[in-house]
């Protein structure tokens, strides 16, 4: 078997955030991989209580033996921003730039992780050696400080991935993208460039930090009042145009937002932001006339908790806003924040606070390319194949035909989880698929995308919620009325609601009776021989004394997380629950299953008995769902094992 080189994105191509790539070198079977950025992206309100979601890493997990290193381009949190959940798992080398290391660092330092023996520190276009692949960081622009491309040279050929940038001819701090070490790049050959997509739509050039510099001191030099400037804190850049805007007009400058002090830390820590004013704490400023401060704060897209939401608020301890202030937004709104945003700009306006956005002054400049910009990267690289990535699905398909344009041999599509051959063949193309998806960050806990708890969440969210509670004497029959409660549903008569669930209630629990003898006397010589216990949720077995399983020797099995259920069960053409239950046929045979949640699991098991393949000691179905949970017990109560 010959070595390889491929590709695979786990997040980030099909949306816009959520970066994580991997590189893979050596023969089939023997792959040793690197990871290019970790990133997030963030929740909306259709995922309620969950604020950040990462790519699945399991693909990389079970293979961690293998892998060399994780290397970061910049520090945009779409590209590192996961790194705190995911590295733990992993314990590999991390490479990168300065300013990128240096927010890294902060970020461990807030889980009480002590990373400074695997990050590795690589200089500006620096060079970096992980056996089969020599990787050179290359300078380009971008809204932050430090991004780079990486050109990821190995034996079978070389690759550019460019991260995000732009042509940017006067970013105002940070060098200029290199363009001559791009051309001598593509002049030495380059087999496949993977490369960003967010700007394709858009004509033209992206335009200049210096550009909006003077426009910026063109609008703050006309305002009277205070001044609110709210803008990513990442944009190192921005942030110095607000300075020097201050001190241009006689203003003071006051950072708000702990991300904002975070950025200006880590700037100054580097070298950067070094021939500004000095900042002045929010405190002191409340003390300053209204017409010689410039506040710079977090919010530009409306978060909640963001400076500027809870400044238009008044829940804010040190600033707040008055009639004819001025807030101006220098950054571009992020799709699905445009709801946020819009509310936020009425409550300021109603205030008598004028509000300046992108779309009534200049004041914001992309930093990712443009169609213009793009034709210079491919006139620079001349890569023989392209894989668009950072971007939706439908940025893709656009960059592909502006692939074609610019006369690319093999522009290839690729969506998350698509593992790509790029070398040795003739043309790159997808050949296999990894284990992909997404996980949600609920609190300290990440849970997947399809987890039992995002997914009543959501349902509670759209359609309220119903509570019953039965109190069941030792007959089995139950004792006194069910005391039910409501949320959010849409009920007219209560009262005559209840009654009719009343009637259902006392219904189903005459189709089961816990005082049958023949199922206690199967039920306990089963159990004290040793069988297994099978239930469709893991809150069953989390609710059994696990002493009793134990001196019995019984094995208690739940197979709903099992991630290679999903696949299996999209082929049956079932769900989840019910192929829980298939792949344990051999353990329900002869043991006990316990169904407590699922109806389509309970129905599942007694259409394996009718099958013959299976025949229980005991079935107690109880499960809680809304759909056929009734149906299910009634058919339980008329089956015989």
């Amino acid at each position: 078997m010959k070595d390889e080189l491929i590709f695979c994105p786990l997040g980030g191509s099909g949306e816009i955030g959520m970066n994580m790539n991997l590189f893979g070198f050596g023969k089939p079977g023997e792959h040793k991989w690197i990871i290019v950025d970790i990133g997030v992206t963030f929740a909306d309100e259709s995922i309620p209580g969950i604020d950040l979601i990462y790519p699945d890493p399991g693909f990389i997990i079970d293979k961690k033996e293998s892998l060399l290193a994780i290397v970061l381009t910049h520090a945009h949190e779409d590209h590192i921003g996961a790194i705190t959940q995911i590295w733990p798992k992993l314990n590999c080398k991390i490479f990168a730039t300065p300013f990128t290391a240096a927010l890294v660092v902060e970020k461990f330092r807030e889980k009480n992780i002590d990373i400074t023996t695997y990050l590795n520190i690589v200089q500006l276009n620096g060079k970096i050696n992980l056996e089969n692949f020599e990787i050179d960081f290359i300078t380009l622009t971008h809204s932050i400080l430090e991004p780079n491309g990486l050109r990821i040279k190995t034996p079978l050929g070389n690759v550019l991935h460019t991260g995000d940038w732009k042509c940017d001819p006067d970013p105002l701090i940070g060098k200029k993208i290199d363009s001559d070490k791009l051309k001598l790049i593509g002049k030495e050959g380059v087999l496949t460039m993977i490369c960003d997509s967010t700007n394709v739509f858009s004509i033209g050039r992206s335009g200049s930090e210096l550009s909006v510099r003077k426009s910026l001191l063109k609008i703050i030099g006309r305002l009277k009042k205070r001044v609110i400037v709210t803008s990513f804190a990442s944009n190192v850049a921005r942030m110095e145009t607000v300075f020097y805007c201050a001190e241009k007009t006689g203003r003071q400058i006051s950072l708000v937002g702990r991300s904002m002090h975070r950025i200006y830390k880590a700037a100054r820590q580097c070298g950067y932001l070094k021939n500004v004013i000095d900042p002045i704490d929010p405190r002191d400023a409340k003390k300053i006339s209204r017409d010689k401060i410039i506040y710079l704060c977090t919010g530009s897209q409306g978060e909640p908790m963001g400076a500027m939401n809870r400044i238009s608020n008044y829940t804010h301890p040190d600033v707040f806003i008055e009639k004819d202030d001025t807030v101006i937004f220098s950054s571009k709104i992020i799709p699905g924040n445009e709801k946020k945003l819009s509310k936020l700009h009425n409550t300021l306006v109603l205030e008598g606070v004028e509000v300046i956005n992108e779309e009534n002054e200049f004041v914001h400049v992309s930093g990712h390319p443009n169609r213009d910009d793009l034709k210079d990267m491919y006139n620079w690289i001349k890569p023989k194949s392209v894989i668009p990535v950072h971007g939706e699905h439908r940025h893709i398909l656009e960059h592909l035909s502006f692939a074609k344009e610019m006369n690319v041999p093999y522009p290839i599509k690729v969506k998350n989880g698509d593992i790509i051959k790029i070398a040795p063949c003739e043309k790159p193309e997808v050949f296999d698929k990894a284990p992909s998806g997404k996980l949600y960050v609920d609190g300290d806990i990440s849970v997947f995308e399809d987890s039992r708890s995002i997914k009543e969440r959501k349902n509670l969210s759209i359609n309220g919620s119903l509570d019953v509670t039965i109190l069941v004497n030792n007959k089995g029959n139950i004792y006194d009325s069910p005391v039910i409660s409501t949320k959010g549903l849409p009920i007219e008569n209560l009262e005559e609601f209840k009654f009719g669930l009343e009637k259902e209630i006392n219904k189903t629990a005459r189709s089961f009776a816990l005082n049958n003898t023949k199922q206690e006397e199967n039920a306990i010589n089963a159990l004290k021989n040793g069988c297994s216990i099978v239930t469709d949720v893991n809150g069953v077995i989390g609710l059994m004394n696990k002493q009793n399983p134990k001196d019995f020797g019984n094995n208690l099995i739940c197979n709903i997380s099992d991630q290679s259920l999903m696949e299996s069960a999209k082929k049956a053409g079932k769900t989840r629950a019910q192929m829980s239950m298939r792949v344990a046929e051999k353990e329900i045979d002869g043991g006990v299953v316990v169904v407590g949640n699922a109806p389509t699991a309970l129905l599942e098991v007694m259409e394996m008995v009718r099958e013959g393949l299976v025949k229980p000691a005991l079935v107690v179905g109880i499960p809680v769902g809304f759909v056929s949970a009734v149906e299910s017990k009634d058919e339980l109560s008329l089956i015989h094992i």
